[in-house]
């Protein structure tokens, strides 16, 4: 086995803080919600127009 790192030296990441997992929680449902609004918004207004003719 190879590893890049000298022997004896392990890079050990900080874990995240609890509210910093939430805020970023948070920010994913607003993206998606946002995402998901436009998307819906987008097909009613195809659905609308192809209605019409």
């Amino acid at each position: 086995m190879s590893t890049t790192q000298p022997l004896g030296r392990t890079a050990v990441a900080t874990p995240l803080r609890v509210r910093d997992q939430a805020r970023e929680a948070a920010a994913l449902i607003a993206f998606s919600a946002a995402t998901a609004s436009a998307l819906a918004l987008g097909l009613l207004l195809l659905t609308h127009l192809g209605s019409q003719g």
